[in-house]
């Protein structure tokens, strides 16, 4: 699998702390290993639209596409609780 990162999501993680873009790093790593990774929690975010939502830490998600071999990571941003 590949990552591919949309303008969108590029935007987001720039202003992100370096904490969670430190813990992002990791938790896309697992992505590439295996999407039901535990901490992951992956999970089907859109039906319509096939989005996926994967867990960075209990506060963060990023939202991502699956198209063949490819990750299209589409957004970083605080989960609404």
């Amino acid at each position: 699998m590949k990552i591919l990162y949309a303008p969108h999501f590029e935007r987001s993680y720039k202003f992100l702390p370096k904490e969670i873009k430190r813990k992002f790093r990791k938790q896309v790593n697992y992505l590439l290993q295996n999407l039901r990774h535990p901490s992951l929690r992956t999970k089907k975010y859109n039906e319509r639209h096939d989005i996926w939502q994967a867990r960075v830490n209990r506060n963060y998600r990023f939202y991502f596409l699956i198209r063949g071999d490819i990750y299209i990571l589409l957004d970083i941003k605080l989960h609404p609780e």
